[in-house]
Order: structure tokens, then sequence, then C-alpha cells
């Protein structure tokens, strides 16, 4: 992209014309904007589906939607006709080992659990954006991802982290981004013994921080381990405590669920359910508690006792109660780009399309606290172009926009496929 300086005419354009104000630095050198024209724009904001509108993205960002006019100096390989096409946010999807695994049973390919694993463990350390898995994501219309470590013995995973799917080598976007633990039945032992754990790990966090306090407020009191460094599973605990990280638990049972709506209360946590197979259930519990759930909604067979309820029809109950759904996919991470057709089967059983699209975009967003997930001026540019209805299974991504750049939507399948309906004398094995 050329670079170019940003006019006061062109600042005062777009001010006075997006829906909501642009923030530029006047003077300063930037990337020339894109334009997306006549396209059918899926905001996933109050604004709805605007029809023949236009996109302007600079720097990474959204900077207006339907301007008066473009702005002059707009080259033209840097407007994009949608020809009535639909635009929507790039989707996010969830709690799978993106980037950490490349084939399951390759042990040296696997780098999400480690036996002595626990609420410090940093996987992001190890993130490939080089994995095969990432473009063939981006099919599907992925331009994020919460990626969760699969931890070892301990009941705490370690630390989830977020990336997005551009394939560069920064694309972790924030590490650390919350703390994964799973709860449940055991084969050996009791599910009570862990959610205990939990319990007591936070309390006695707790009170070791109101016995600080209580001491700095008291100067009469000596504290022996004033100028001591907090631990770094304390760090991370007091994270939780003061609620900036989320706890994200992974638990199917509803009386766990129920459970984890006390623990929540009585620590006044950002929790968040992961799984959830018998939400439903106890959907009223949950919205009242202001709990999300981040649901599988292809998920309909009792997997084991812990998910005897679980049903298609999950995600459309807990939604029409008043729960924040955010959908992803099962499986290994070779199943991500299927994300958009777990959605479209969410509104086969119940939601609407306008509920399974903010599912796996804005709710998300909101859910993992990342400035993505909305087509919105000031929000980041993580856009995707589709040939049609883009939960319709025949329908294909055209052009897709990460933080502003365009990505390529070729795949190592796509190499493949070419490679082998090639013509030639050799061997098709032998094709280069």
């Amino acid at each position: 992209m050329r670079l170019l300086k940003t006019p006061l005419s062109r600042v005062a354009l777009f001010l006075s014309a997006g829906i909501g104000a642009a923030t530029l630095a006047i003077g300063s050198v930037s990337a020339a904007p894109l334009a997306i024209t006549h396209a059918k724009v899926h905001t996933v904001t109050g604004q709805g589906v605007l029809t023949d509108a236009t996109v302007i993205i600079e720097d990474g960002k959204i900077l207006a939607i339907n301007p008066q006019a473009l702005p002059a100096d707009l080259a033209a390989d840097s407007i994009i006709d949608a020809r009535g096409k639909t635009l929507t946010p790039g989707f996010i999807n969830s709690f799978n080992q993106l980037g950490l695994v490349e084939v399951s049973a390759v042990g040296e390919s696997q780098d999400s659990r480690e036996k002595k694993a626990d609420i410090i463990f940093d996987p992001s350390l190890a993130f490939n954006p080089r994995s095969s898995l990432i473009p063939y994501s981006r099919k599907g219309g992925i331009t994020r991802n919460l990626v969760a470590p699969g931890g070892g013995e301990s009941i705490f995973k370690g630390q989830a982290f977020a990336v997005d799917l551009s394939g560069e080598f920064d694309s972790v976007l924030k590490s650390g981004l919350g703390v994964y633990v799973v709860l449940g039945g055991k084969s050996k032992g009791s599910r009570a013994f862990d959610l205990q754990t939990l319990w007591h790990k936070l309390e006695d966090r707790q009170k070791a921080l109101a016995k600080q306090e209580a001491k700095k407020d008291d100067k009469s009191k000596k504290d022996d381990n004033g100028d001591k460094e907090p631990k770094r599973d304390e760090l991370i605990l007091d994270a939780l405590l003061s609620g900036e990280q989320p706890l994200f638990v992974k638990a199917d049972r509803a009386s766990d669920l129920l459970q984890l709506i006390k623990l929540k209360q009585a620590f006044k946590l950002d929790l968040v359910l992961v799984g959830a197979a018998d939400a439903a259930l106890v959907a009223k519990q949950l919205a009242d508690a202001k709990v999300p759930v981040v649901i599988n909604a292809l998920r309909n067979l009792p997997e084991s006792f812990d998910a005897m309820h679980t049903s298609l029809t999950s995600p459309a109950r807990l939604v029409a109660a008043g729960v924040k759904v955010v959908l992803n996919t099962g499986g290994d991470t070779h199943n991500l780009y299927q994300l958009r057709f777990t959605a479209g089967n969410a509104v086969a059983n119940g939601l609407s399309p306008e509920q399974a699209l903010a599912s796996i975009t804005a709710n998300a967003a909101d859910v993992f606290h990342l400035d993505a997930g909305r087509i919105a001026v000031g929000q980041a540019a993580d856009l995707v172009l589709w040939s049609g209805d883009p939960l319709e299974l025949s329908t294909r991504v055209e052009k897709m926009w990460i933080a502003g750049e365009e990505v390529d939507t070729n795949s190592r399948q796509d190499a493949l496929r070419e490679r082998y309906l090639s013509k030639s004398t050799a061997p098709k094995a032998y094709v280069k």
C-alpha cells in the first residue's frame, strides 16, 4: 500500500460522514485507505444490516461507514466493488488448540499439554502462526481465535490466549487472556474435591489480600512479608479476584454449573462457562447471574453421565432465557472452519440468523474482551466478503481482511487439489 498524508479536508469529511466519530492523527503518515462499496453489510450492531453500503478502512481500523463521498485521492485499485455481496465481521472461534497441535497422532507436533502444567502455564510461547491449519481455518471466515491450553493433571490447565489468523509471527494478540479450568466427572476420585480445590484456592488468596490490606491500614503492626514479591500464581489469582482476567471453566452437569454460579457470586468473578451441556436446564439461573456460555450447537448426544441433557435446541433456549451465547466447534483443530455450519445448524434449531451471527462475532468479542466482532467506526477491520449467505453450505469466502490487510484464502488443501488435478504424463503422485 502507498503512504500518504492525511489532509484536513479528508479528516473533516470522515468525521462528518461516518456513523460515529473516527479518530485520526492529523498530519501523520498512514496507509492509504481502502473502500468496500455496494456491499450488504451485516454490522452486528444497532445499525443492523445496511444495503448498498460503503465501508472505509485505514490503518487496520474501520474509518467510516456510508460516507457522503469517497476521498478524492483514493486510488482506483483501493476500491473494492462488492456488487451487493455480503460483508460481515470476521468470525471468532474458541477453546481449541490451533497453532499448538498440528497432527494429534504425532507427539512432536503437540504443545498444548504438559503433565506439570498448572495455573501459570502459558502455551502461547509455543504458538505456531505458520501452522497449515490456519489458512484452512480462514476458509471458514475465521479471523480470530481463542486458544485454550490442554494443561496437565491439575484442574488449572493454564492461560488461554487470543490470536489473529493472519499467519504473521506477531499474530498473538494477547497472552494470559484468562485462566482455563476443567471440572466434572472423573474415572478416579470425586468432582467434589476439584470444586473444593477451586473454591479454597480463591478463598485463601482473598483472605491473604485482606490481611495485607489490614496491615497496611494499621501501621502499628509490623508486616514481615510486606516487602515480598507476590508469586506468579498469586498474581494470576489476584487478576481473577479483581475481575481483570476471566475464569473459563469447562463443566457440563447442571449441578456443577449451579455450584459455579455460587463461586462467581462469592468472589465477584468474570466467569465464562465452556461446554455446559446441561446449561439449558439452568438457563434462568445463568441469565440472572449474567454468566455467558460457550457451547457447540452440534452437540446433541449423551456423551457421558455429565451430558445427559444436551440438545440441538440448547443455544436457542439459552438465548431465549437471556443468556449470552458464544458458539464454537467441537473436535480437533481441523474442524475450526466449520464454525459457520455450526451457526447455521443453530438457526435450523431455533436461533434467528442475527442471533447466530452475533454468537460467532460480537458475543465472542464481548466475552473474550477483543476489539473485533462488529462493523463499526473505530473497530478492528477484520472483515469477510462472502459469495452469499455465510451460514449456507455452498457459500464461500471471496475476500478477507485482518486488521485491514487482505489475506490469502488459499490453503494446503487447495494446493493439493491443483497438484493432483493437473495434467501430466508423470504419475499423479509425482506431479509438481
